[in-house]
């Protein structure tokens, strides 16, 4: 065999576990057709926070009107976008040299199985013991007469100029990120959704306040609604039609309808590899149907949230699973998820919808912080923190938080879940003061 591991893909369900294990000895190489470092170094995650800093600082501003602070800065589009390819075009040549630096053999180009420990790119075969799939997720593209016109996440993140008029396709976190993001930069923003739900993975009361928020600042939902056709007009905008004689024309359309896995790239019918339209299907060891073959990441048929931590996480259970630390099945911890909107939006553990409606099992308790003195140094109005507690155990065992600061408090409420902390014990710590840690902790004696 030419490598003891062969890893398709080089994204964060890659190098993860790549990395550790070729400095641990074991001969490695890792495929890849497009960027190295994957979709989130390259063209996803890392490019939108770049974009939404600036707008999250403006926020902060615009709440201390008249509380020491006077004007509000404008984003200028051109020069934020300059900023964003300062740092995300070296990150190519960054995944590169990081596999590079260990000895793990790169190669550039298409793959392919021939057999189950055979791989082909660009027409030359690379065996391997163990095979790892981890070619993540592309755009999902509208099935619809003129969809060309239409453009993705990808196109989106390198806008040179934001257009006047945004009309989004989709209701999850592309669709209302981006949305957020275009309507804080001045552009009239349109969001088309097939269902009357955004977010739906995240508590329907938070998502209704954030979408009331972006109503109030212009932007129109219009729900219920397909999209039939699209074509261009002779002005150069793009002319669409949709159910109930729906007619619209606008300057950019942007298809956030969702995404697909790669797996449909990789010729797996050939060597039984089963897979479906949600993913590659794989057991509790994250292997697929064929024994010495693997998948980590997006490209996974699975529950847990399609996440850049939880691909890394799974990256690296599968390198203590090769070098035989870990014989056992993967057990997921708990896992915290955000939507980037204004404000943020996160989570941990039992989602808050359905520990709402299971009131025998789950004990909510949901705290306000409009008369905390240290979110109010900031002005933020209308921060919302929900506890969710096991009634049996006692134990924390989900958490949402609707505020600036959503992302730090479930960050600090991760291990609190992780260990099953209870509420006595959740009282027990002491933080720097002040901080967003110690508002968390002063609200837990409400519970």
């Amino acid at each position: 065999m030419d490598f003891s591991v062969l890893y398709i893909g080089s994204g964060q369900a890659s190098w993860n576990g790549a990395v550790p294990l070729a400095k641990s000895g074991a001969k490695v190489a890792v495929i890849e057709e497009s960027q190295y470092g994957g979709v989130c170094s390259n063209k996803g995650c890392n490019a939108k926070i770049i974009l939404d800093k600036p707008l999250e600082l403006i926020n902060r501003v615009k709440d201390l009107q008249g509380r020491g602070i006077d004007g509000v800065p404008t984003v200028n589009w051109e020069d934020l976008m300059a900023h964003k390819h300062e740092l995300i075009v070296p990150q190519d040549a960054h995944g590169k040299e990081r596999l590079d630096n260990v000895g793990i053999t790169t190669i550039t180009g298409h793959a392919e199985f021939v057999d189950t420990h055979t791989v082909a790119v660009d027409g030359k075969t690379y065996t391997a013991d163990k095979i790892v799939i981890a070619t993540g997720l592309r755009p999902h593209v509208l099935d619809v007469p003129g969809h060309e016109l239409f453009e993705n996440s990808t196109d989106f993140l390198s806008l040179p100029h934001m257009p006047k008029h945004v009309t989004i396709l989709g209701g999850g976190f592309v669709a209302i990120e981006f949305a957020t993001i275009a309507n804080a930069v001045g552009a009239q923003v349109d969001v088309i959704t097939r269902s009357n739900r955004l977010l739906r993975q995240f508590p329907a009361q938070y998502v209704a306040e954030v979408q009331a928020d972006l109503k109030a600042h212009g932007v129109r939902f219009i729900p219920d609604m397909n999209i039939k056709s699209a074509e261009k007009t002779a002005a150069g905008q793009i002319a669409l039609t949709g159910d109930h004689e729906f007619q619209l024309t606008t300057d950019y359309v942007l298809d956030a309808t969702g995404r697909v896995p790669n797996h449909d790239q990789l010729n797996l019918e050939a060597i039984g590899v089963e897979a479906n339209q949600r993913g590659i299907v794989v057991n509790e060891y994250l292997q697929t149907s064929v024994e010495n073959i693997y998948a980590a990441g997006d490209a996974i048929d699975k529950q847990v949230p399609k996440l850049t931590p939880t691909a890394a996480f799974e990256s690296r259970y599968l390198t203590a699973r090769f070098k035989g630390d870990n014989d056992g099945p993967i057990v997921y911890p708990a896992i915290s998820e955000v939507v980037f909107t204004s404000p943020r939006i996160a989570q941990v553990g039992v989602h808050l919808d359905q520990a709402l409606a299971e009131p025998d099992r789950y004990e909510v308790t949901e705290a306000s912080y409009d008369g905390d003195w240290y979110r109010q140094v900031e002005n933020e109005q209308g921060a919302k923190l929900s506890l969710i507690f096991d009634k049996n155990s006692k134990a924390l065992v989900g958490a949402a938080e609707k505020s600036n600061n959503a992302d730090n408090t479930i960050n600090t409420i991760v291990p609190y879940i992780q260990m099953k902390m209870t509420k006595e014990q959740l009282n027990d710590l002491v933080y720097v003061f002040p901080s967003i840690e110690y508002t968390l902790q002063r609200r837990l004696p409400l519970v």
